[in-house]
């Protein structure tokens, strides 16, 4: 499981590389919603970045392969909503 700081985390990182900022000018909030699903809102230099259930996968892919240093395409993700630990990750 990865929880959702570590998802927080990991769409800052997928900003930073992409904005050309450092992830600590990156911020994030996750949200779920019964119609869209999960989806995040990155904010970087005053300016909002959607990303839906697609682009939060492919920056969780970025931070398994450079902070875990795995295979990031060795496992599926699924966003998982959780009372207790909020929006986490389920690698299968």
């Amino acid at each position: 499981m990865i929880e959702e700081q570590d998802i927080i985390n990991a769409i800052c990182l997928h900003q930073a590389k992409n904005k050309s900022v450092t992830p600590e000018q990156v911020e994030v909030e996750l949200f779920y919603d019964d119609d869209e699903g999960f989806y995040a809102e990155a904010s970087v230099n005053g300016m909002t970045v959607n990303m839906n259930t697609f682009d939060m996968t492919q920056a969780l892919r970025l931070w398994i392969e450079e902070q875990l240093h795995q295979d990031p395409y060795a496992t599926g993700i699924k966003f998982l909503l959780d009372d207790e630990r909020g929006i986490i990750a389920s690698l299968m």
